[in-house]
């Protein structure tokens, strides 16, 4: 796993398996997305000190290109048919496109108020983006940079971190200003419905087996949702550290993890199983 260590400026690299750290990639001011391609060998971070992507070596950690994005990169997303990342400028209202082998900018798409995070959405073939500055997503197509539909999102205040159930196209948006998440249906283009959540929400994560949802919040609270008949249902809520607004699932084992900024023993990753 790769993690960002924002106040560090670093990239941190841990082998959950051996529960160690391999590396600690410097050099990273204010670093806040991280993409690893596994079948690339890749992993792309958001440089946001400096307005750039990065493109380093997974097996090594060197860093293979640098390129410049607009204002305040944040959330990545990789499109495998074109072979192209994407970067969300939050403060820029924009997308950067770049090739993921070289860093070659392709494009820069205007999205018209300041931007959340981009999912890829394969089964559609398309890009998906919460626009925050405008209250809705906008579904961007990859080959022609062009936005193609724009999906409001009432109830939502700041929408910001996505997850894409790609096989049910539901789309769950956290709406940083209003402690809400919505579950979008992309396919009708509605929300269907809304739920409380901490506050700032932030990344989401959704584990596709047992259609599980997490919300990590920037208050340090973790909300659980199941999705079952057609609803998202609370399955818990718990106030996990300060600061712990980042969480990733692995969905071999459905285990979650959770980079915690200042745990008992200082910066920490904690571990945790699934419960039905």
């Amino acid at each position: 796993m790769f993690a960002a260590h924002m106040g560090a400026g670093e990239i941190v690299e841990v082998d959950v398996r051996g529960r160690r750290v391999v590396r600690t990639i410097a050099d990273a001011p204010d670093v806040h997305g991280v993409l690893v391609v596994p079948e690339k060998g890749r992993v792309y971070a958001t440089v946001t000190g400096r307005d750039q992507v990065v493109g380093l070596d997974e097996g090594s950690g060197v860093v293979l290109f640098t390129a410049s994005t607009g204002s305040y990169p944040d959330g990545l997303a990789y499109d495998p048919v074109r072979n192209a990342v994407w970067t969300t400028n939050e403060r820029g209202g924009s997308e950067t496109v770049v090739d993921a082998d070289s860093g070659t900018v392709r494009g820069t798409v205007a999205l018209g108020g300041e931007v959340g995070n981009v999912v890829y959405d394969a089964p559609v073939d398309r890009m998906v983006v919460a626009v925050q500055g405008r209250g809705e997503l906008a579904v961007i197509a990859p080959d022609s940079l062009t936005v193609t539909d724009r999906i409001p999102t009432p109830g939502c205040s700041g929408p910001h971190g996505q997850a894409l159930d790609a096989e049910g196209q539901i789309m769950y948006v956290g709406c940083e200003d209003n402690a809400t998440l919505l579950t979008v249906d992309l396919a009708k283009r509605v929300v269907i419905e809304h739920n409380s959540v901490g506050e700032t929400p932030d990344v989401l994560a959704y584990d596709p087996g047992p259609m599980r949802l997490y919300v990590a919040c920037e208050s340090g609270w973790v909300s659980v949702f199941d999705r079952r008949d057609g609803h998202t249902t609370p399955a818990g809520a718990e106030h996990m550290a300060d600061g712990a607004h980042v969480v990733v699932v692995d969905p071999a084992d459905h285990h979650s993890y959770f980079p915690i900024a200042s745990g008992s023993a200082g910066p920490a990753l904690w571990e945790f199983e699934s419960v039905p």
